[in-house]
């Protein structure tokens, strides 16, 4: 239980340094992130709130993952909902400068894309599940066999080009972002020596065995002993 509570904090730290890394590239203030450019772009197409649009995007992309075959876990749960309260949160605190010249903002952007590496790192490698979006780059990975790298940064393009498209706004640095975040997960990965493909993630399914079914042999082992 020890290293599974290790894991979990992991999970959590790696979901606090992506809402952390999205407040200092929206703080940035040269473009939306490339995922923001399509939930604004799918929310002004269909009338629904970005919010919604996010959470459907979401759906969506894990039905699509495990069509692929990748797991769903606890941390592909907690990634569509803890990230949204963290950064909330980290704003309302209002501890992250607002850049105010270009200069400042591509080096705000710089450093949020570095800490989404290390936060994509940190919450794939707890092995409760990747989040959906980061999911679907390593189905692909899987599949393709092309690097990590490619396929995020692939991914990445896609999506500002079709969040533009449906009207979402797209500055200098959404372009950057997109062609940036790939390498920076795979020289992160390559820091850590790490291979996302090779993480066995542990299912919904099985986190329940683990607590419940744990806690349920240790009362049946508990009634044993107190029978003897």
């Amino acid at each position: 239980m020890k290293q599974y509570y290790t894991r979990l904090l992991r999970l959590l730290w790696g979901l606090f340094l992506y809402a952390l890394a999205i407040v200092v590239t929206i703080n940035a203030q040269i473009g939306y992130a490339s995922w923001d450019v399509f939930h604004v772009g799918l929310a002004k197409t269909t009338g629904i709130s970005i919010g919604t649009a996010s959470i459907l995007t979401g759906v969506v992309i894990v039905i699509l993952t495990v069509l692929l075959g990748e797991k769903l876990g606890l941390g592909t749960i907690l990634n569509m909902i803890l990230i949204g309260v963290l950064l909330d949160i980290i704003l309302w605190f209002n501890i992250i400068p607002v850049a105010n010249n270009f200069i400042t903002g591509n080096i705000m952007l710089f450093i949020g894309l570095v800490i989404i590496s290390f936060a994509t790192y940190f919450y794939i490698e707890s092995g409760f599940g990747a989040g959906p979006r980061d999911s679907l780059m390593v189905a692909l990975t899987r599949k393709t066999g092309l690097p990590i790298g490619v396929c995020r940064g692939t991914l990445e393009i896609l999506v500002v080009l079709v969040g533009w498209k449906l009207g979402g706004m797209v500055g200098i640095g959404t372009l950057l972002a997109a062609f940036i975040i790939g390498p920076c997960i795979q020289i992160t990965f390559k820091l850590f020596n790490f291979d996302a493909t090779q993480i066995q993630h542990e299912t919904l399914k099985d986190t329940y065995n683990l607590l419940f079914n744990k806690k349920k042999l240790q009362v049946d082992e508990e009634k044993v002993r107190q029978n003897y």
